[in-house]
């Protein structure tokens, strides 16, 4: 397995700068991963599992979405999420160039969302989704649910949830996936918050995580 920066400047979309995380073997599925509104790639949840899955062999991008590539710092500005989807689309498109497997798409909270409506959209960019604590709500704002693309999935998706994340319960999660005409499937996480990874799960989870999505993936292959 080798590891290195790498800059997509040739894509159409919008720059793609990441970590791309090489199996030894070639023609590996590949798995497009970002990350949340307050992080980057560098994040230690992205890193944990890009390193698991490409123990695993799967070829793992871990990107900075646009907003991060502008501003290192802060939330992702209003009327963002357009270009961050554009940013998403060109990483798969990277992907694509780098490998002959599968690719799928995923990402942590904020990257998760954008990765799922992305998709809801364009529902070939990607063979499935793979979405990190995703942020149905607000905390404490249970009207404002990030639900509208919903009924427009139709490409399957794993979610992984925290039982304590304040972004939305799992009988809130439950209810919102049924929305969802695509094959979906939800993983929850004991005592997990929003993200995901602590020091009693370090070690556990990603695996949990790659061995969850490779056995929801197969079930399609």
């Amino acid at each position: 397995m080798s590891v290195r920066w790498e800059e997509f400047t040739d894509t159409t979309d919008a720059p793609v700068r990441g970590f791309l995380h090489r199996p030894e073997r070639d023609g590996a599925e590949g798995l497009v991963l970002t990350h949340g509104a307050g992080a980057n790639a560098q994040s230690p949840l992205l890193t944990a599992v890009a390193e698991a899955f490409c123990t695993a062999g799967l070829m793992v991008l871990r990107c900075d979405l646009p907003f991060r590539q502008a501003r290192p710092h802060g939330p992702p500005p209003r009327g963002s999420a357009e270009r961050d989807q554009q940013g998403l689309r060109a990483a798969v498109a990277a992907m694509r160039r780098q490998t002959g497997g599968r690719i799928f798409l995923g990402g942590h909270s904020y990257g998760g969302r954008q990765a799922s409506m992305l998709v809801a959209g364009e529902r070939d960019v990607a063979e499935a989704l793979l979405l990190l604590s995703y942020p149905l709500h607000p905390p404490r704002h249970f009207d404002q649910l990030r639900t509208a693309h919903f009924p427009q999935l139709n490409t399957p998706g794993l979610f992984i949830h925290g039982m304590r994340d304040p972004f939305g319960s799992i009988a809130e999660m439950e209810a919102a996936l049924a929305l969802i005409p695509a094959r979906t499937q939800l993983h929850s996480v004991e005592g997990a918050g929003h993200e995901l990874l602590s020091r009693a799960n370090r070690e556990s989870l990603p695996r949990t995580i790659v061995e969850a999505f490779v056995q929801f993936v197969r079930r399609q292959g």
